[in-house]
């Protein structure tokens, strides 16, 4: 086994199949926090971006572990980094 990240190979995997714009826009700012064996970290911006991954994007990811022959659960984290709730500052 390689020491390549599993996120990194996933998100190869995703390359093949989006277009670049989409992925940049959806996972551009994720990043593997963990690997347990059985459940894979990943850190994304915002909890936005968190559930459009999981609406959107779960079939893929599952398809992506299927082809890399790994059974694996994905749990993606909401930094907060992308957040936009600060904008309450007005006075």
């Amino acid at each position: 086994m390689s020491d390549r990240k599993l996120w990194d190979e996933i998100l190869d995997e995703l390359r093949a199949r989006l277009m670049p714009e989409e992925l940049r826009r959806w996972f551009g700012e994720s990043t593997q926090a963990g690997d347990s064996g059985d459940q894979v970290t990943v850190w994304v911006p915002s909890e936005t971006v968190r559930r459009h991954i999981l609406t959107h994007y779960q079939d893929l990811l599952d398809n992506a572990l299927v082809s890399l022959g790994r059974r694996v659960e994905i749990r993606f984290v909401a930094t907060g980094v992308g957040e936009d709730e600060d904008e309450d500052d007005e006075e």
